[in-house]
């Protein structure tokens, strides 16, 4: 039985949960009274989270053909935020946009070529255009840039296909760790030792949140069933690093979000940011 059938029937088996969860969020998000200062962002994040869930779970519905075109669709998008915020040139976004497209299509067709061989391709990739243009003032820096840019996003994307119904439970963990990680600086992070930022990057990512974002991935994991410590360390590890990765990425570009079309979050890299580094590690670690 392929990863992906084996995937899509993890995804059947979650339908109910996630149907109950968004349920109960809906109906908590719509009792919120006037007074409280995030409601119409929180609402904005539950329609957001209405919309994402059955397209993440529906591509496994649909096979092989489906998670692809979800990872290369995801790529796509996440490639022209980042590409925008790191001042890449149309000619190093190329680069990022072909490997979004072409390694979820191996990882689905040809998961053996995806080895060291793909790797020192990816290199050359990310240099070969400064080089070839022979821009000595920030070739190097695109070129690291682009590097950088590959592995977070079209690699990790990889992981949907190659992952099977991990991948399933990593999407779904890691959605509820952020809820989790919000729910846990909110409660515990105003004071005492949990309230101390995680990091300069993002001075409002606490202890706490890391606690909240523990609790919840290891919860859902639970409930499903599926709970080992290697893919909860990954999971949590990446609802807490990813927002960290990408805050370093913004502070450097001196943007606050990575888009404005996806409402409650900024762009997909605000929303993703998260998923792509748990999926990075749970491919090392499972």
């Amino acid at each position: 039985m392929s990863a992906v059938l084996i995937a899509g029937e993890a995804a059947a088996r979650a339908v109910p949960l996630v149907a109950g969860v968004l349920g109960a969020g809906g109906v908590a998000v719509a009792a919120l009274p006037p007074k409280v200062r995030m409601r119409a962002e929180l609402r904005r994040r539950w329609r957001t989270w209405a919309l994402v869930a059955p397209v993440f779970l529906g591509a496994y519905f649909l096979g092989g053909g489906g998670v692809f075109a979800l990872a290369a669709g995801l790529g796509a998008v996440a490639a022209g935020e980042y590409a925008r915020m790191a001042g890449l040139r149309r000619t190093d976004l190329a680069v990022l946009g072909a490997a979004a497209a072409v390694l979820p299509a191996l990882a689905w067709l040809a998961p053996d070529l995806l080895d060291l061989r793909a790797a020192a391709l990816l290199l050359v990739a990310a240099a070969l255009p400064p080089v070839l243009g022979g821009d000595d003032r920030t070739g190097f820096t695109r070129a690291a840039r682009t590097a950088f840019g590959l592995l977070w996003i079209p690699v990790a994307l990889t992981g949907l296909v190659s992952l099977g119904d991990t991948a399933v439970l990593v999407g779904l963990a890691v959605a509820l760790g952020d809820v989790g990680a919000w729910c846990g600086g909110t409660a515990l992070g105003r004071r005492g030792p949990l309230s101390r930022a995680l990091s300069p990057l993002s001075p409002n990512k606490t202890w706490a949140g890391v606690l909240g974002a523990a609790a919840a991935t290891a919860a859902l994991l639970l409930v499903l069933g599926a709970f080992s410590f290697p893919l909860w360390a990954a999971v949590a590890g990446g609802c807490v690093l990813g927002d960290l990765v990408e805050s370093m990425v913004k502070r450097e570009s001196g943007v606050k979000d990575a888009g404005s079309w996806l409402p409650g979050f900024g762009g997909l890299l605000d929303r993703i940011d998260s998923l792509l580094v748990a999926l990075l590690l749970a491919m090392v670690m499972t």
